[in-house]
């Protein structure tokens, strides 16, 4: 199965290295973290990928193509005044990327629109090329194939950040305890399962993935939630990439199961 991976947008709240290259490219702990959303579907066995880029699409494009070299033991003989190149072991996964430059500011829905011919007329997966997460991928698909719905995402919840207050109706404060993970809304994770008639929804390049299309799927009982008790963690600023680095320096990185 396919997988699509959102990597065109800005990435204005990270400003300080998304100036330099777009955000999914910003490195965790020396990789990438759209390498390391691909190394987890990879390790459940789904191996061919499409990016939908745009800001600084170059930047990706050049990046895998120089990822064979980066990753090969290589020697170069030059003395026969040429250079002849030859690879003597390569350690690369088993995948096939395909870059798609899908626009400077065309929005979610208009990216996954312009990769239609790509994905065909099958079922496929998505996500936002700047969230890690432990789901169960195949667990996921399969949840996905027993409701036979248009769309499946993955939903978690995140704990509320401050204390929880029981108010009473004459607004005297009842208790109080700490907030915990029950206390969270669920919110779109990403992660998501999609089948082909997705595109029917998406109309042009204006077209905001998580507005019109998912409310209307909602709206007609297409939409389906894949609910995730684990670990999920998006990189929306600094702070949240120091995070990540250090779980991965200290080996406790959820998400790592390679």
């Amino acid at each position: 199965m396919k997988v699509v991976l959102l990597a065109g947008g800005f990435g204005t709240r990270i400003s300080e290295e998304s100036a330099f290259m777009p955000k999914p490219m910003i490195k965790i702990g020396g990789m990438p973290i759209l390498w390391h959303i691909m190394k987890e579907y990879s390790f459940y066995g789904h191996n061919e990928f499409i990016i939908c880029a745009g800001y600084k699409q170059e930047y990706i494009k050049e990046w895998f193509a120089n990822y064979f070299l980066h990753n090969s033991d290589v020697s170069f003989d030059f003395r026969q005044g040429r250079n002849e190149m030859t690879v003597h072991h390569s350690h690369l996964e088993p995948w096939k990327v395909t870059v798609v430059d899908t626009g400077y500011n065309t929005m979610t829905g208009g990216r996954i629109k312009r990769v239609q011919e790509y994905v065909g007329k099958e079922t496929f997966m998505m996500t936002y090329g700047d969230g890690v997460c432990d789901v169960d991928i195949n667990k996921l698909v399969a949840f996905h194939q027993s409701h036979g719905k248009i769309a499946t995402l993955t939903a978690v919840k995140m704990a509320q950040e401050k204390g929880v207050l029981n108010i009473g109706g004459d607004n005297a404060v009842k208790s109080f305890r700490e907030k915990n993970i029950n206390d969270g809304t669920p919110i779109n994770a990403g992660y998501m399962v999609l089948e082909p008639a997705i595109f029917d929804y998406l109309k042009d390049d204006d077209t905001v993935f998580e507005k019109q299309p998912l409310v209307e799927l909602a709206e007609k009982g297409e939409l389906m939630s894949y609910i995730h008790t684990g670990y999920w963690q998006c990189m929306d600023n600094i702070r949240e990439k120091n995070m990540l680095e250090k779980l991965l320096a200290e080996g406790n990185a959820p998400w790592k199961k390679w």
